[in-house]
C-alpha cells in the first residue's frame, strides 16, 4: 500500500512540474493572438460582413457527396455477385439504381441543376 502512494505522490509530482513548466515557458504573447484565431475559408470569421456564399459551389459539394456515396454502395454489390444469389443480387441492384435514377430526375424537375441560373 506505501508504495502505491509512494508511486501516486510521484506521479502527481511529474505531472505538477510538467504544468508548472509548460505554463511558465510557453510563448503565449499579444503577437500570438492572430494565431489563435480561427480562419475559415479565405476570410476572416471574425468580421460581420456576410459574404454571398456560390451555390454552385454547394452544388458541386453535394453531388460529389452523392457520387462518392454511390461509388461505395455500388463496390461491395460488384464484389458479392458471384457469392449470392443472382435474383437476389439483380432486384438489390437494380432497386438501387432506381433509387438513383428518381433523385436525379426529382433535381432535374425541381431545376436544381441547372448550372446557368
Amino acid at each position: 500500500m506505501k508504495l502505491m502512494m509512494d508511486s501516486l505522490i510521484t506521479i502527481m509530482t511529474i505531472i505538477m512540474i510538467m504544468f508548472i513548466m509548460i505554463t511558465t515557458l510557453s510563448k503565449k504573447t499579444i503577437f500570438d493572438m492572430q494565431k489563435s484565431t480561427p480562419f475559415e475559408c479565405g476570410f476572416n470569421s471574425m468580421s460581420y460582413n456576410r459574404l454571398p456564399f456560390s451555390i454552385h459551389f454547394f452544388m458541386i459539394a453535394v453531388i460529389f457527396l452523392i457520387f462518392d456515396i454511390e461509388i461505395i454502395m455500388i463496390m461491395p454489390m460488384i464484389i458479392t455477385m458471384k457469392t449470392v444469389m443472382m435474383k437476389y443480387w439483380m432486384m438489390t441492384s437494380v432497386l438501387f439504381i432506381i433509387i438513383l435514377i428518381m433523385g436525379l430526375m426529382h433535381e432535374w424537375k425541381n431545376g436544381m441543376i441547372n448550372w446557368t441560373e
